[in-house]
């Protein structure tokens, strides 16, 4: 059976390192990118198909990897999911920041709508299990706007019941950011020693590629549970 993963939210920090690592692994055969442009990149696992996310419960997967298709090299890949002869692991790392945004209700839209609207369509294309990046201190009963709706994110995907959700809390994250955040760029430095001296696991900044290793790893392990946090600790332990 081929193994697929799809991804979204490949133009942020840990999305373009989980695109990096699925592509360099061997755990997958194919890759299809679901975001709302094409990124500068092609390989011969890499398929990027592209639209509005804003209606993704509507995209037909067939059209889209056919309207791709270039002499008929996606066929066997079209075929193999039409027969359900698949394994489908999801990967969603889609959020922003209130100011890139630009307002709470647009955040929301992102970080809460968005995320769930993936994970709905990757459930209808057979996806068994998925991976979805969060934030430490996420609470849907939190008075931080962001740590709700984060929160309140991680309870709605659990309605769905994939074989397994893996839903992973990192801390701050270090990394080479397309945008500037201020905030977190302070943090950042603040918090360089606990990195330097190994302290305090739960709380220290962890780098990009670290969740995505993470993530591909706890995918494609056997497990016996079908909801799984894996905190920031966990991920500086693996």
């Amino acid at each position: 059976m081929k193994k697929i993963a799809f991804i979204s939210g490949t133009s942020g920090l840990i999305g373009m390192q989980l695109l990096h690592q699925l592509i360099k692994g061997n755990e997958y055969d194919s890759i299809i990118s679901v975001g709302r442009r094409k990124l500068a990149l092609k390989h011969d696992k890499l398929v990027q198909i592209t639209g509005d996310l804003a209606g993704l419960k509507s995209w037909n997967l067939e059209e889209k990897l056919r309207s791709e298709d270039i002499g008929g090299i996606y066929f066997p890949l079209v075929q193999a999911i039409k027969d359900q002869m698949v394994v489908i692991h999801a990967y969603c790392s889609l959020g922003t920041t209130i100011k890139a945004a630009g307002s709470k209700e647009k955040f929301y839209q992102v970080d809460h709508d968005l995320v769930i609207n993936f994970a709905s369509w990757v459930k209808k294309q057979g996806a068994t299990k998925l991976m979805y990046v969060s934030s430490m201190g996420a609470d849907p009963m939190s008075s931080v706007f962001y740590s709700k709706v984060k929160g309140e994110t991680e309870e709605d995907l659990k309605v769905f019941s994939f074989d397994y959700l893996g839903i992973m809390q990192p801390s701050i994250l270090l990394g080479s950011r397309n945008e500037f955040r201020l905030g977190e760029e302070v943090a950042k430095i603040l918090m360089k020693p606990l990195v330097w001296f190994k302290l305090l696991k739960k709380y220290r900044p962890i780098h990009d590629y670290q969740v995505a290793k993470a993530m591909i790893h706890h995918a494609n392990e056997p497990k016996q549970v079908k909801v799984e946090v894996i905190s920031s600790a966990m991920i500086q332990d693996f």
